[in-house]
C-alpha cells in the first residue's frame, strides 16, 4: 500500500468486540432481574437484538429516528417479538444495557499488539457514529486512548458516516490532505463507502465477513493483518 500519514479507525466490530460484549452485558441484565425465567432462549434473545439495533441504527444514521427512541424501540421490538409487553421492565433492561455495555472490555484479537506497532509509524483517530458518553467509556475502559489523538463523535461533529462531510471534518480539522488519510473499519455502507465518497483510501477489516458494497482499497480478514501491510 502507498504511504500514509494519518490512519482513522472505526470503533465497534473494528476494535470493540460489540457481539461479545453485548453478550456479557445482557447475560450480567437477565442475571441481574432473573429473566431467564421468562425468556429461556438466551441466544434468540440476542439475535433479535442484534436485528433491531442494526436497523434503527441504520435509520438513526438515515434521520429518521431521535437517539432516545432508537435506544428504547430496540428493546421494545426485540421484547415485543417474544411476546412480552411490559413497559417498565423494558424501560428497566434499556437502562441497564447503556450503563453495563461500556464496562465490558472485549477487543479482537491482536488489537492492542497492532495498535501498539502502529502508533509508532502513524497518528491515529478514532471516527465513530456511536454516542459520545458510551464511547468515551469503552475506550477508557479497555485503555485504547493513549494510541488516539484524537476521537472525532458524530454527536459533536453534527454528521454521521457514511457522509462525507464527517470524513472532510476530521481532515481539515488535522490540517491534512486526503491522499495521506486511511479509514478503517467493518462497516461497508458507513466505514467503506463513506470514506471513499469522500476520497479517502480505506481498509475494510472483515471480521464479520459481510459483502462489501464497493471495492475497498484493502481488505483483511483479521485487525492484525494490518501490521503486514502498512
Amino acid at each position: 500500500m502507498k504511504t500514509y500519514k494519518h490512519l482513522f479507525f472505526d470503533l465497534d466490530n473494528t476494535l470493540w468486540d460489540f457481539q461479545a460484549n453485548a453478550r456479557e452485558a445482557f447475560l450480567d441484565i437477565f442475571q441481574q432481574l432473573g429473566l431467564f425465567d421468562r425468556i429461556p432462549d438466551f441466544n434468540r434473545f440476542l439475535e433479535l437484538y442484534e436485528k433491531y439495533n442494526e436497523h434503527l441504527w441504520t435509520e438513526y444514521r438515515k434521520g429518521r429516528i431521535k437517539k432516545d427512541h432508537m435506544r428504547t424501540e430496540r428493546m421494545v421490538m426485540t421484547f415485543g417479538e417474544l411476546n412480552i409487553d411490559d413497559r417498565e421492565l423494558i424501560s428497566r433492561v434499556s437502562e441497564l444495557y447503556v450503563n453495563t455495555s461500556p464496562q465490558k472490555t472485549n477487543l479482537f484479537p491482536g488489537v492492542h499488539e497492532t495498535l501498539k506497532y502502529l502508533s509508532a509509524k502513524y497518528k491515529m483517530y478514532i471516527l465513530t457514529n456511536g454516542f459520545s458518553e458510551i464511547q468515551v467509556r469503552k475506550i477508557q475502559n479497555c485503555g485504547l486512548q493513549g494510541y488516539f489523538s484524537k476521537l472525532f463523535m458524530a454527536e459533536m461533529v453534527g454528521y454521521q458516516k457514511p457522509d462525507r462531510r464527517f470524513f472532510e471534518y476530521a481532515v481539515k480539522s488535522l490540517h491534512a490532505h486526503k491522499e495521506d488519510c486511511l479509514m478503517i473499519g467493518d462497516d461497508p455502507e458507513a466505514d467503506i463507502r463513506g470514506a471513499w465518497n469522500a476520497g479517502i483510501d480505506q481498509v475494510f477489516c472483515n471480521t464479520l465477513k459481510k459483502k462489501s458494497i464497493i471495492e475497498p482499497t484493502r481488505e483483511i480478514q483479521e485487525i492484525s493483518e494490518l501490521q503486514h501491510i502498512l
